[in-house]
């Protein structure tokens, strides 16, 4: 069990690291405040539980099988990534030309923080498909399934909790130098530029 449990957390880790529109949206929302960040990562984790438990159930199968619902949930996660990435073009645009520290008080509320991150992460049908092929490989052998794989699915989420909270607190050690005139002006259109590629990257795929 032990030996199952360090090859997850390793598994998890290089899955982690892997660049993704939900990186992308954590450090944009890091670049608001650590608070904006730190919900964000909850609501993405919250997705990846949420995904974890239908694999557990085995209703990713039913997604996997079905190319119209894969096809409907992909169009719906381009959707929401062009949707962000549009969004975060126009704050960047909006900056322009404002004396620098303007408009960083209009905070977002933590509701938003949190559904944003959610939805990203449950709006890509990658991420569902994915959750199925992944948990079962660590389950042990003569382990009962359902209790294991849920357990493995909330071992994913708060391990990713901390990971991504590093990046949430790097982002907020650096904020100073992010902030100055122009710097966060351009992260916010590089990070809205990737989001909407992502999105249209989904959008075409098949």
């Amino acid at each position: 069990m032990l030996s199952s449990l360090l090859a997850f957390l390793g598994a998890c880790t290089l899955i982690a690291a892997s660049p993704g529109p939900s990186t992308v949206l954590i450090i944009k929302e890091s670049l608001r405040s650590r608070r904006s960040g730190f919900l964000t990562v909850l609501g993405n984790e919250t997705g990846v539980f949420v995904w974890g438990l239908v694999a557990a159930f085995g209703l990713t199968a039913l997604l996997a099988a079905s190319e119209l619902a894969y096809d409907v949930m992909r169009i719906v996660g381009a959707v929401v990534l062009v949707v962000f990435g549009a969004q975060t073009l126009w704050q960047a645009r909006r900056s322009k030309g404002r004396p620098e520290g303007m408009g960083e008080a209009a905070e977002k509320s933590g509701w938003a923080s949190y559904r944003g991150g959610l939805l990203l992460n449950l709006a890509n049908p990658k991420a569902a498909i994915f959750a199925m092929s992944f948990l079962p490989q660590f389950v042990p052998a003569g382990a009962p399934h359902l209790p294991t794989m849920i357990g493995l699915a909330a071992l994913w989420a708060v391990y990713e909790i901390g990971y991504y909270g590093v990046y949430v607190w790097f982002v907020g050690r650096m904020k100073a130098a992010l902030s100055r005139a122009g710097v966060r002006r351009r992260l916010e259109q590089v990070s809205g530029g990737v989001l909407l590629l992502l999105g249209a990257r989904l959008a075409w795929e098949s």
